[in-house]
């Protein structure tokens, strides 16, 4: 198959684009990359004629802003990347798609397996493209082609991590660039993981990311994840969390948007086995014309799992705003108990909140419910701390804080949660 038989001319003109300069991977399965071909040639990139792709149009995104991709990236010093550090956390760093040592922190903690992605082989090799499929989405196919040396993180066996690891996806450019970020997060049996990933741009230019990532919980295990979207307004992005879950084993995410001018979340979360159960958490504020698209799909396989989902989005200015959120229960999937909801509050008469809810369901004995909810601030709960002697702009700002509260509450790691305060309350 040629790149000349590919259906659409955004799709080739950019891949060829990525062949000029397309790094050697030595990590992909060499039929996942023919299916990752096949994939491009013949679906293209997502445009709103993709049902999943209704309200956010990667095509015509990178028709407008990335006519040319020049692929400028530069390279960072450790102390370019001090402020995006944690204290309290094992700081390591993924710069332009690639993982890189040298401005990564040394891990001492016991129990931690660290390596770029070409130099993993055996069992650990035959873990990558094994969740995350390229014949699923176009935009997993383009990481699988083009993807960069990323990074291949695991806790071994009984390990409880005694502190956060914080891994900072940073990218440095100058000139119109696409990036292919890559990871894979391997929580062994029996072992516990507290991740925050953190999503930054730090150079001029304005960047398409397409960041996958694959995560696998063995039995036992526990993630939990923490994800910060601060990209900046010359930043466009897709993020993809395909997430394995086995057996008694527990995974939460909580993901956080602030800036992007475009931020597509994919959260796909198999169940995989009996008695496990994932929690899905999601905070968005947009303003002047950003779109942020959040769409998760949780597969319960097995009995007597549980999984909860709660997302909320402000939107103002001419801003849009989406959850999809399916639920899908299959037929041996009884016992199940699964909750679902959206709440979102519109700023201005421009905005737009998109919400879907589904259940598909194949099992009998479950119990599952949604609900969502869209409309503008309370005016009786304005009017009640106005006639107390509150600025409207203050009484605005208290309402949106208590709303927000909820999600940002599930943040267990102080450091985090303070800086997402701050950097809420200014975008507020």
């Amino acid at each position: 198959m040629s790149l000349a038989e590919t259906k659409s001319a955004v799709t080739q003109q950019l891949m060829e684009s990525l062949q000029k300069q397309a790094p050697k991977i030595a990590f992909i399965p060499d039929a996942e990359i023919v299916s990752a071909i096949r994939q491009l040639e013949e679906k293209g990139i997502p445009n709103n004629k993709h049902e999943d792709y209704k309200y956010c149009n990667i095509e015509a995104c990178i028709r407008r802003e990335f006519k040319s991709v020049e692929q400028s990236f530069q390279s960072l010093g450790i102390e370019d990347i001090a402020a995006y550090k944690i204290d309290e956390a094992i700081n390591l760093v993924v710069l332009n798609g690639a993982y890189s040592a040298e401005l990564s922190e040394k891990v001492i903690a016991k129990g931690i397996s660290i390596k770029s992605l070409n130099d993993i082989s055996g069992k650990e090799k035959d873990l990558i493209a094994s969740q995350a499929k390229s014949f699923s989405d176009s935009l997993i196919a383009l990481n699988t082609v083009f993807c960069n040396n990323g990074l291949f993180f695991k806790v071994e066996k009984n390990n409880a991590i005694p502190m956060p690891v914080h891994i900072i996806y940073i990218n440095n450019t100058d000139k119109p660039s696409l990036s292919n970020s890559r990871s894979f997060i391997h929580i062994e049996t029996g072992s516990e993981l507290t991740l925050i990933e953190s999503f930054v741009n730090a150079g001029t230019g304005k960047v398409f990311s397409n960041y996958v990532s694959e995560k696998l919980l063995d039995e036992n295990a526990k993630l939990t994840c923490y994800t910060f979207q601060n990209e900046g307004a010359a930043s466009y992005s897709v993020h993809t969390n395909s997430v394995k879950v086995n057996r008694y084993a527990n995974y939460s995410n909580t993901t956080l948007t602030l800036s992007g001018e475009l931020v597509r979340n994919n959260h796909n979360v198999e169940l995989a086995a009996s008695n496990c159960e994932a929690h899905l958490n999601g905070l968005f504020l947009t303003k002047g014309t950003q779109l942020v698209d959040n769409h998760t799909l949780i597969d319960h396989q097995m009995p007597n799992c549980e999984s909860n989902e709660l997302y909320k989005g402000i939107a103002s200015g001419k801003s849009s705003g989406t959850f999809n959120g399916k639920i899908f229960v299959r037929k041996d999937a009884q016992k199940t108990n699964a909750y679902q909801s959206s709440k979102n509050i519109l700023l201005s008469d421009d905005a737009t909140i998109n919400t879907k809810p589904q259940l598909e369901i194949y099992a009998d004995d479950v119990k599952c419910s949604h609900g969502t909810s869209t409309g503008k601030i309370d005016t009786d709960a304005l009017f009640y701390l106005k006639a107390r002697g509150i600025g409207e702009e203050s009484a605005r700002k208290l309402l949106l804080q208590a709303f927000a509260e909820e999600v940002i509450e599930k943040i267990e790691v102080e450091s985090l949660k303070e800086r997402i305060l701050q950097l809420f309350e200014k975008t507020l």
